[in-house]
């Protein structure tokens, strides 16, 4: 029996997305379009869910996954502190190609990985996902691909390197031309005069940035390494 299901028929949306939130309630893989490239997905508070993420693209506890939310609501639940210009950044760019480094509320009990206290975050534009995320909270996701392979941009790139990994493929057609996110690094605005810095490059350019945080964004700025 198939694993991909074709979310412009309303008949195996349905099934997928229902197939999909069982999966990831038992702790199983599921690959979701996003705006910019497919992400494979687990439980971001199942701690063996988010390790079953890791081993499927050849990753290890130092590359923690990034955190889908549906919405702000969700977000400064998920953080220690959201400073206004991080706000000012996610009425800007949310939903969207950014994903925003933060420190993370101490008090959750989950295990992403390697992160230092910290936790990057993106709400994505694209409809699919954001149904799925309202129904099982946020979620651990990254590119659907083996590590050092391009990301996948159609479920069947991502079912080709990940297999009978991942329980479900929602397939809502062809992702995107942003590739993939722009990731920043917000954890030094809770000091002094503190920057953000950019790790990736990706869908929301520099000049994009510089436009919302002005004299806060600091230079630099690192390849796509999905």
């Amino acid at each position: 029996m198939s694993r991909v299901y074709d979310c412009s028929v309303d008949s195996q949306l349905l099934t997928g997305m229902r197939l999909a939130r069982q999966a990831i309630a038992k702790g199983e893989l599921v690959v979701i379009p996003t705006d910019t490239v497919y992400g494979v997905a687990a439980d971001a508070f199942a701690p063996k869910a988010v390790a079953r993420l890791l081993d499927a693209k050849g990753r290890t506890r130092s590359q923690p996954p990034p955190v889908l939310v549906p919405g702000i609501a969700t977000l400064e639940a998920l953080v220690a502190e959201l400073p206004d210009v991080v706000r000012d950044l996610v009425t800007e760019f949310w939903p969207g190609g950014l994903t925003i480094v933060l420190q993370a509320q101490p008090s959750l009990a989950w295990d992403l990985g390697d992160t230092a206290g910290t936790v990057a975050v993106r709400m994505p534009a694209n409809p699919i996902a954001l149904e799925l995320l309202e129904e099982t909270g946020p979620l651990a996701v990254s590119s659907a691909n083996l590590t050092g392979r391009p990301a996948a941009t159609t479920a069947q790139e991502a079912e080709a390197m990940l297999a009978d990994s991942v329980a479900v493929y929602l397939d809502g057609g062809p992702s995107g031309d942003s590739g993939a996110s722009t990731i920043i690094d917000a954890t030094g605005l809770t000091l002094p005069d503190g920057t953000v810095s950019i790790l990736r490059n990706g869908a929301v350019s520099g000049d994009e940035l510089r436009r919302v945080l002005g004299s806060n964004l600091a230079g630099g700025g690192w390849p796509d390494d999905s």
